[in-house]
C-alpha cells in the first residue's frame, strides 16, 4: 500500500510522460533525465498528456512498487511548466491525488511543533 510517509521526498515529472513504460522505463527516466537514484526512499509521480492517470514510483527494500491511479471523470491538477522535477510535500501529494490543485489558497497552514504549547 502506499505510505507517503515513509518517503524522504516526493518528485513529480513536470509535463507529460508516456506510461506505456513500466518500472525499468520510469526508473531509467529517474535516473538519466533527472539525475536521481531511483533507489532512493522518494516517491517518483508521472502523469500521462491527457492528465488523467498516473503512476507512482518507488522503492522498497528489495524490490519497486508501481502505484497506478486513473480518474473516470476529470484531470488532475499537474504542474507542466518546467523539464526538472519538482520537489513537493506529502501534504502536496494528498492535495494532487484528490484531484486538486497543487497551491491550496485556503488551505490550513501547516501548524510546526514550536507553535504548539
Amino acid at each position: 500500500m502506499l505510505n507517503p510517509a515513509a518517503a524522504s521526498q516526493v518528485y513529480f515529472a513536470c509535463g507529460y510522460t508516456d506510461l506505456r513504460k513500466s518500472i525499468d522505463g520510469l526508473a531509467a527516466v529517474v535516473q538519466e533525465q533527472f539525475a536521481l537514484n531511483p533507489f532512493s526512499t522518494a516517491l517518483f509521480v508521472f502523469c500521462n498528456r491527457k492528465r488523467d492517470k498516473l503512476k507512482i514510483l518507488q522503492w522498497d527494500h528489495a524490490g519497486f512498487w508501481l502505484y497506478y491511479r486513473r480518474l473516470e471523470r476529470g484531470t488532475f491538477q499537474w504542474p507542466s511548466d518546467g523539464s526538472a522535477p519538482l520537489c513537493l510535500t506529502q501534504r502536496e501529494l494528498r492535495w494532487l491525488l484528490d484531484g486538486l490543485s497543487l497551491k491550496q489558497r485556503h488551505a490550513h497552514p501547516v501548524v510546526s511543533p514550536e507553535a504548539v504549547i
